[in-house]
């Protein structure tokens, strides 16, 4: 079956099969489901008939390998066993990742909580004592099939892909080409001026909403993007605005009481943000032949949506050309 047709089956999968495919490995869940705002894979919350709560997770054909799945399982596993508070996958029968038909799922238990207030002095100590505990363990290892954070993945083939496939209007074309070059030459120095930094075991995709904050503190969802990489890039989207010292200094404050973070790492932080908007446009784009994403993201494509992204890539140009280093 071409990568096509499998994205098409992937889009239509069905309530029936999701049902189906739960019932497979023992599970019996009530008829009803709720689709969850997930766009990368499927995800549906249910209950079973004992009143549990779960959510299922279908993931996207082509862009995991299952042995990459399994880092992600692995590492979610490591983190509970060491009673840090992330929802691991459930197991059945020694398994964590289950395929039925074509499609390869998993299932969580569902955690509540709300988005934590990131303006709040005891919130930042909090979350970072929570992720300098994930990187104390996270450093013990490296994933080995999944992938570390690069300019080459995230900056240059994100660049090219969109290049190459006539994304962009012809009437901003060389704008964006221009733009695009030049921020990743910066980043490529700002890399170089670092230099050499640890790598570990990342969350990855560490933005508030994959926080969720209850009266016992916050848990960690959705590991999807996890890989190698700084132990920055876990922190810099819970700072609402990367000059705001005080912040970084709560959330510092609470990651070095498990973790010494290293300082010079904050240089990469607008560097990870120019990356971060060249991949997720890319993103966009690799997955526009799947009809979910035309519904959900229609003014993706539009000449406003690239004229807008020149004006931010210019912004975040003015950004890297004039952010100094860091003395914290």
């Amino acid at each position: 079956m071409s990568a096509k047709n499998e994205a098409q089956d992937f889009y239509q999968l069905t309530p029936d099969q999701v049902l189906d495919s739960l019932e497979s490995i023992g599970l019996q869940p009530e008829a009803a489901l709720l689709a969850l705002n997930s766009y990368e894979n499927r995800v549906y919350q249910f209950r079973d008939y004992d009143d549990n709560k779960f959510v299922v997770k279908f993931y996207r054909p082509n862009r995991w390998s299952d042995e990459q799945i399994m880092e992600e399982h692995r590492f979610s596993f490591e983190l509970a066993e060491a009673e840090i508070p992330v929802v691991a996958p459930i197991q059945s029968q020694g398994k964590s990742l289950f395929q039925y038909q074509q499609f390869r799922f998993a299932v969580f238990p569902c955690k509540g909580g709300r988005t934590p207030n990131l303006d709040d002095d005891d919130t930042l100590v909090w979350l970072g004592r929570f992720i300098g505990r994930i990187h104390l363990l996270g450093e013990s290892d490296l994933f080995s099939q999944r992938p570390t954070i690069s300019m080459q993945e995230f900056g240059f083939e994100s660049v090219d892909y969109l290049l190459q496939n006539d994304f962009i209007p012809s009437h901003i074309l060389e704008s964006y080409s221009v733009l695009a070059k030049q921020i990743l030459e910066i980043c490529q120095q700002k890399f170089s001026q670092v230099g050499e930094y640890e790598k570990l075991r990342l969350h990855g995709d560490c933005h508030p909403s994959n926080v969720l904050w209850t009266d016992d503190g916050p848990h960690y969802v959705d590991f999807d993007d996890s890989r190698n990489g700084p132990a920055v890039q876990d922190l810099w989207m819970l700072v609402t605005d990367n000059s705001n010292k005080h912040q970084w200094n709560k959330l510092l404050e609470g990651y070095e009481d498990f973790r010494e973070f290293d300082d010079r790492e904050l240089n990469l932080v607008e560097p990870l943000r120019a990356l971060r908007m060249l991949n997720y446009s890319a993103w966009l784009a690799r997955r526009w032949e799947d009809p979910s994403f035309k519904h959900n993201f229609p003014w993706f494509n539009t000449s406003r949506y690239w004229e807008e992204q020149v004006l931010s890539l210019k912004e975040q140009l003015a950004e890297l050309q004039h952010s100094s280093s860091f003395n914290y």
